[in-house]
């Protein structure tokens, strides 16, 4: 079990597709919107479904920051820890990675067109 969970939008197939991508690539636990218990959903923020979260023990990361840190928790990803700490100090790589973030989820219809899994909620005819 991991000391980290991705919490993610589990209603979205694009964004399926990537907890599924980042769940086979670490030790990370991945939990959707629709599975969230009380213990992790008080840690999140009040408008915690407008973006992914990372939820550790000493933090939460959420929208561009969860997704950059989830990734580097990869086995991919990784190698890109130390390059990943330097750019976090500085204040435009923090603007470029969250309007960039917003992009892609603002666009992810679109997206989803190309990379996409059944979410877990339509996969159990909950839908």
């Amino acid at each position: 079990m991991s000391d980290a969970t991705l919490v993610y939008d589990d209603d979205c197939g694009f964004c399926t597709w990537w907890a599924d991508f980042i769940g086979q690539r670490s030790d990370l636990d991945i939990v959707g919107f629709s599975e969230l218990d009380g213990d992790l959903l008080e840690r999140l923020p009040d408008d915690y479904e407008t973006c992914s979260h990372l939820v550790t023990d000493e933090d939460v990361y959420s929208c561009g920051e969860s997704i950059e840190t989830a990734l580097t928790h990869t086995d991919l990803g990784e190698p890109a820890r130390p390059l990943v700490s330097f750019l976090r100090q500085f204040e435009d790589y923090e603007r470029l990675r969250e309007r960039a973030y917003r992009r892609v989820a603002e666009n992810r219809s679109k997206w989803g067109k190309v990379m996409s899994k059944t979410p877990p909620a339509r996969r159990d005819g909950s839908d």
